[in-house]
């Protein structure tokens, strides 16, 4: 399958050379660009790309609430994944709480950034572990409200093994880390993620994980 991408940055070098890194790649499709918010929001709701590669700084409307209008609309089914520089953009925690899956740092290889895409099209959230945990710890400790959606409800209505798998999930483990962990097969425990994806309402990964730590099961390290 094709992957279907919508590049949302307001420098059009950014753009220009996003899109001629994805030219060769035979999976990926460049289908339209944006140079603001308001316009990837029409863009995303006319073209129905897979994924969003959304810039969170931008005039006007920012990433953020772009991608909140995106990520709200269930039937559109696309995905964001966000632009960023992690050292310096504090706006990266709001946009988890829109709804991105990901995020990919504007220097990092370009290989990593084709997998981050492929990561987050496959239904996946980008969730580096240097870096992305790092953030999630961060975010969900910080006095803001808690937003409207699977990660302010409490946790119920899962088994006993699904909860030390959210747990587990909230720490950044892999699925086959948590299959060593619980001494179970690797499927097994995509099951259970899967289970649990289904049963608390998260779009991925990256929501189990917030979910996680908003729930009490995980705390951030001091």
């Amino acid at each position: 399958m094709t992957v279907r991408i919508l590049l949302v940055d307001d420098q059009p070098l950014v753009r220009s050379g996003l899109r001629l890194l994805m030219a060769d790649e035979v999976d990926l499709e460049v289908v339209g660009e944006a140079g603001g918010g308001a316009e990837a929001v029409r863009l995303a709701a006319e073209l129905a790309p897979d994924v969003v590669v959304m810039d969170v700084r931008m005039p006007g409307m920012d990433g953020i609430e772009a991608t909140r209008r995106i990520t709200a609309d269930p039937a559109a089914g696309a995905r964001v994944l966000m632009l960023t520089t992690f050292d310096e953009d504090d706006h990266v925690y709001g946009s988890l709480r829109a709804g991105a899956s990901g995020f990919v740092v504007k220097d990092m290889a370009l290989d990593d950034i084709l997998a981050a895409v492929r990561v987050v099209a496959a239904g996946e959230a980008l969730l580096a572990p240097t870096v992305t945990r790092r953030l999630i710890a961060d975010f969900v400790t910080r006095d803001t409200p808690a937003p409207a959606g699977p990660a302010a409800r409490p946790v119920e209505g899962i088994t006993d093994r699904e909860r030390e798998v959210l747990t587990l999930v909230g720490r950044g483990r892999s699925n086959t880390e948590i299959a060593q962990d619980l001494h179970i097969t690797v499927a097994t425990a995509k099951s259970h993620v899967s289970r649990l994806l289904t049963k608390l309402g998260a779009r991925d990964r990256v929501h189990l994980v917030i979910t996680a730590y908003e729930s009490g099961l995980v705390t951030a390290p001091g």
